[in-house]
């Protein structure tokens, strides 16, 4: 698993990067197929000295994406916290892919990519996009926590949207050629 620390106003001590791969290293347990973890610290200027550290957590799998954030007076209670929802999310995922197996397979992962942005565009993210059920596409928008999902699907090979609509529902946006 590669593992990237990166630290925002603060920097992460090396015994703070070696706490940080223990408590990653845990997820393995539940999660065999992590290929990258992403780990920002960021220290701000907040009234709430219970606030002041922010832990952003992003796990990529061959088949999920885990992502959480938290906050804490210390950087290590914020760390703790990270890790353990984003260890929550792991078990969740690792739960529905027992009960999945007479079903369909799992979530995969997401896609997005922009060419050429007008000004206006601050940030792209660009994700491996493999064909999934339309099932696995919600399931994936839920465990992110959006609320709206681009991804290949599976039985037509086109690039669908799902989304979640106010009354609580899920809409699916497939294109069609003129």
């Amino acid at each position: 698993m590669e593992l990237q620390i990166t630290g925002k106003n603060v920097e992460v001590q090396p015994e703070v990067r070696q706490y940080i791969e223990r408590k990653l290293n845990k997820l393995d347990r539940h999660l065999h197929s992590v290929i990258e973890s992403q780990v920002e610290i960021t220290e701000e200027k907040t009234k709430s000295p219970q606030q002041r550290f922010v832990a952003q957590v992003t796990v990529q799998g061959r088949r999920a994406i885990l992502r959480g954030e938290e906050r804490g007076g210390t950087m290590l209670e914020a760390i703790d916290k990270v890790a353990a929802t984003v260890e929550r999310q792991a078990e969740h995922r690792k739960g529905k892919l027992y009960s999945k197996k007479k079903g369909s397979p799992s979530p995969r992962s997401i896609a997005s990519a922009a060419a050429e942005l007008p000004p206006n565009i601050v940030k792209v993210k660009r994700f491996p996009i493999e064909p999934m059920s339309v099932a696995e596409a919600i399931d994936q928008m839920e465990s992110l926590g959006h609320d709206f999902f681009l991804f290949l699907r599976d039985e037509t090979e086109a690039l669908n949207l799902v989304y979640r609509r106010k009354d609580g529902n899920y809409g699916l946006i497939e294109p069609e050629s003129r």
